[in-house]
């Protein structure tokens, strides 16, 4: 008997605004007539329903796909997960890790939920006002099924940045199952909410603002209260930062409130990193590495892109293992030449060569007891490789001109931004050394793939150089964090401190930094942070942000300067929707393709124009 092979069903994406349209169903409409009035710091005075983005607009990015298993968040992928499920693993994180651990844990999960959906936000709807984006968070968290959200006061000054903000919570999933499980007690237990809404708020402002949970109902009290202010407007931040970075190791000087007296704060002389800032789970993921191998002496290799921080993560193992006493020398094999390699690493004696008046020792002597840091060990020559190879098998070294073996007692930690496995199949570097450095690699990723860490990075680096440079640099303007959290960062954190270290001395006394202060020596902006705008030189309303983007675009005349009755912006761009929209026959995603853009902002602006 023969089977045939049945017939795989193609998967369709439909998303919940599609349902709701299908079955006749209206979207609750959760925002009373009290939010205009809570909203009334922001630039806008009132916001309602039809602020954009509203639930109809977060509706339509949410896509399931029952074919293949999969739901979206527009490109995040989500899933739906039984509270009792994510209460068993609270109970069992909690009685294996103790209380603190696991609220750090699920505090910095939230985090990033909240970081994620900022940038849904941003991206979907670059153009819209802000109260609406930070409303937006509440209705994504409620739509999530987490808790609902009413606000209560929210005021904030575009001008300094300062953000203070006061919501209620009702019928929060997370105190549902704690209660459950440990009853009624004496301290709040919504920690992904407070993880959520700090790093919602954080990423949309580009600042990093703190939310802290006054009244909780696993604390008897009939709904949860929260208050979120500019972390510089708390006067205790410590305990805070605790739970959100990724160990207690990490500094947190850069969020606490500075004191009235300039002279009390850390000397300007202190490097700019000296503390390792984060809370994304790529960065916690590294720390979580950092501090199981730093018990030990095992080797270590920090492999990644230049500027992504591998020397700071190679001296904070020596700072918190137990040879943090002894020295920690670090040597830049790329800056040494090859003919002066043995003699810096190995130390020379007197007479071995010309010019070796008297005896020193190299810089594995100098480590002995401590930490020596081989940075850029790629570039080492093959003789230099072995002469390496042996002093790591061996545990001693031999000075050049010596007769005698010096032992040495040194924890090497090694770090490249070169693939080594690829060098050994090309033959440019020892097999043998790269298996006895590759004991404990730690990869650490490029700043573009842990973008939860740029807002706590740029405070952290602004914070450092107003009081390097004593200049009053009051923040950031809207548009640099916007440019700044778009920007793919070629040099890493190292190119985000260099560009935030130039802006404070660009910047006006008392004023803010802003995009033309950060970027003067021919970065490339990513294409993503440009809107709509009128192109150079012609009458066409230019929807592509680059060339390439704009040659495939078709463009949509208007009349000439020379016409007595020359359209608005307004007008051209409703025009342009008008003959997509019809050009597509009402299919929004085909007039959005023939855009180039997304089918949410298509959507967005239609509606804006009463198009659909």
């Amino acid at each position: 008997m023969k089977l045939e092979k049945p017939m795989a069903r193609s998967s369709t994406r439909i998303s919940l605004a599609d349902v709701a349209r299908a079955t006749g169903t209206v979207m609750g409409n959760f925002d009373s007539a009290a939010v205009g009035k809570a909203l009334g710091g922001f630039s806008s005075t009132s916001i309602g329903y039809d602020a954009h983005p509203n639930v109809a607009d977060i509706s339509e990015c949410l896509f399931f796909s029952p074919g293949d298993g999969r739901i979206w968040l527009q490109d995040q992928r989500m899933v739906l997960l039984h509270t009792e499920a994510l209460g068993s693993l609270r109970r069992e994180m909690v009685d294996s890790l103790g209380l603190k651990q696991a609220r750090g844990l699920f505090t910095r999960a939230g985090y990033v939920s909240g970081a994620r959906d900022a940038q849904l936000v941003r991206k979907q709807w670059p153009d819209a006002d802000p109260s609406a984006a930070a409303i937006a968070g509440t209705r994504l968290h409620a739509l999530e099924g987490v808790v609902k959200v009413e606000l209560v006061q929210v005021v904030y000054d575009a001008k300094t940045g300062s953000y203070e903000g006061e919501f209620l919570w009702h019928n929060s999933s997370e105190d549902d199952e704690h209660i459950a499980a440990y009853g009624i007690g004496g301290s709040p237990a919504c920690w992904m909410q407070v993880g959520y809404a700090t790093g919602y708020v954080s990423t949309l402002f580009g600042r990093l603002i703190v939310f802290r949970e006054t009244q909780c109902r696993s604390m008897g009290d009939a709904h949860c209260r929260v208050i979120g202010k500019s972390a510089d407007q708390w006067d205790d931040i410590e305990e805070d930062m605790r739970y959100l970075n990724a160990r207690e190791f990490v500094d947190t000087a850069a969020y606490a409130r500075p004191d009235a007296d300039a002279a009390e704060l850390p000397s300007a002389g202190a490097s700019a990193g000296d503390a390792m800032v984060g809370a994304s789970s790529a960065f916690n993921a590294a720390c979580h590495q950092l501090s199981r191998v730093a018990r030990t002496s095992a080797t270590v290799l920090f492999t990644g892109e230049s500027g992504v921080g591998k020397e700071k993560f190679a001296s904070m193992l020596h700072k918190i293992s137990p040879r943090k006493s002894q020295p920690f020398i670090a040597v830049n094999c790329a800056a040494i030449p090859e003919t002066l390699i043995e003699s810096e690493l190995f130390g020379v004696e007197r007479g071995a060569y010309t010019g070796a008046s008297v005896s020193r020792p190299g810089r594995f002597e100098r480590a002995s007891g401590g930490t020596l840091f081989l940075d850029e060990i790629g570039t080492l020559s093959f003789v230099a490789q072995g002469k390496l190879l042996r002093a790591l098998q061996e545990g001693e070294i031999e000075r050049v001109g010596g007769t005698r073996s010096v032992p040495v007692d040194v924890r090497v930690v090694a770090a490249t931004n070169e693939t080594l496995r690829q060098a050994v199949r090309e033959g440019k570097f020892r097999e043998d050394l790269f298996f006895r450095l590759n004991v404990f690699p730690i990869h650490l990723p490029p700043l573009r793939e842990r973008r939860d860490d740029i807002p706590l990075l740029m405070n952290h680096f602004l914070n450092h150089y107003r009081r390097k440079h004593a200049c009053n640099v009051r923040g950031y303007s809207q548009a640099a964090v916007r440019t700044l959290l778009n920007y793919d960062f070629p040099g890493n954190i190292r190119e985000l401190q260099n560009l935030v270290e130039r802006a404070v001395i660009m910047a006006d006394v008392g004023g803010l930094i802003d995009v033309h202060h950060l970027f003067t020596s021919g970065e490339t902006l990513s294409p993503d942070v440009m809107t709509l705008r009128l192109q150079e030189g012609s009458d066409t309303l230019n929807l592509a942000a680059t060339t390439a983007q704009a040659a495939a675009t078709t463009p949509v005349p208007v009349p000439s300067r020379s016409s007595p009755s020359p359209l608005s912006l307004e007008q051209t761009e409703q025009a342009m929707l008008q003959r997509a929209i019809a050009a597509s026959q009402g299919n929004l995603s085909a007039a959005a393709r023939l855009l180039n853009t997304s089918r949410a902002k298509l959507a967005y602006r239609a509606r804006k124009h009463k198009l659909v």
